[in-house]
């Protein structure tokens, strides 16, 4: 059974960083497709990031280089880097993962129970 526990979320001012992570069990780690989402209050959970199992990425328009998403298939581990950090980044932050990009772009992985960021002005 696929086990994905996000951590590294936080309060930091506007313009500080912070780097999540998603430690993954159950799967074979380095063949699957992998992704972050968010959700911020009231509002859907939207797509932030996703990175292929041989580590292409792709980023949401929102993201304007500020985000990096990377894996570390030895670790098992999903890893996002935030840097930059706007107040309307505040949200809980999902990571998730699925043997196909489709399923996860169309968020049919599996999930974790997600980390909450939280960006202050």
């Amino acid at each position: 059974q696929v086990q994905l526990v996000e951590s590294g979320g936080g309060l930091v001012q506007a313009g500080g960083s912070l780097s999540l992570s998603c430690a993954a069990s159950g799967i074979t780690f380095s063949l699957i497709a992998l992704g972050w989402y968010r959700q911020a209050p009231g509002k859907q959970r939207e797509l932030v990031a996703t990175i292929t199992s041989s580590g292409t990425t792709s980023y949401a328009n929102f993201v304007e280089g500020r985000f990096t998403i990377s894996r570390d298939n030895v670790k098992n581990t999903l890893y996002l880097q935030m840097n930059s950090l706007k107040p309307e980044d505040t949200a809980v932050y999902y990571c998730t993962a699925h043997p196909t990009m489709l399923a996860v772009v169309r968020g049919f992985g599996s999930w974790g129970q997600g980390t909450q960021v939280t960006v202050s002005s």
